[in-house]
C-alpha cells in the first residue's frame, strides 16, 4: 500500500510573488492566485497541509471585468442585524474599496475551512502599484490570462 508523501516543514520554502492586476479578467486571475496560495503549482502539493506561497496583487482598482458585470454584478454583506443587508454593485465597490473585489474572489475559490483561512492571510492586495512589502523580495509572476475587458 502506498503512503501520502509528507514533506518536511523544514524543506517548505516559501516565496513571495508579485501580481500586476491591470487589465486582467478578475475570474482568471482570481484563480491563478489561489493555485499559487494553495500551492498546487509545486510538486510538494499536499491538500491538508499549506504548502503555498505569499501573493501581492498590485494595481486592484484597474481589475477588469467583461460584459455587463460592472453594472449587474452585485456584492452582499451583512451586518447580523434584522433587514442589515447591503447591495452594491461592481463599478461603487471598486470605486470606495478596490481591494476588496479581488480579496473575494480569491477567498471563494479556497477550502471552507481552518487551512482556507490560513491561506487567506497571505494574500495581500493593493489599490495603487506601490506595496511595503519590497524586503522580501518578491519575483513578478506572469499570469498568463486574457488582458483587457468589454467596457
Amino acid at each position: 500500500m502506498e503512503k501520502t508523501y509528507l514533506p518536511p516543514e523544514k524543506s517548505l520554502e516559501k516565496k513571495w510573488y508579485l501580481v500586476d492586476a491591470a487589465d486582467m479578467r478578475l475570474g482568471r486571475l482570481a484563480s491563478e492566485i489561489a493555485m499559487v496560495l494553495r500551492g498546487k503549482n509545486k510538486p510538494t502539493y499536499t491538500p491538508h497541509i499549506d504548502t503555498g506561497d505569499f501573493v501581492i496583487v498590485i494595481n486592484a482598482e484597474k481589475v477588469a471585468v467583461t460584459g455587463k458585470k460592472r453594472a449587474q454584478k452585485l456584492y452582499r454583506r451583512h451586518s447580523g442585524r434584522p433587514g442589515g443587508m447591503k447591495t452594491e454593485t461592481f463599478a461603487k465597490l471598486q470605486a470606495r474599496i478596490p481591494e476588496r473585489i479581488i480579496e473575494q474572489a480569491v477567498k471563494g475559490m479556497l477550502p471552507k475551512n481552518s487551512l482556507g483561512r490560513k491561506l487567506f492571510t497571505k494574500l495581500k492586495v493593493y489599490a495603487g502599484d506601490t506595496h511595503p512589502h519590497q524586503a522580501q523580495k518578491p519575483e513578478v509572476l506572469t499570469i498568463e490570462t486574457i488582458p483587457g475587458g468589454a467596457n
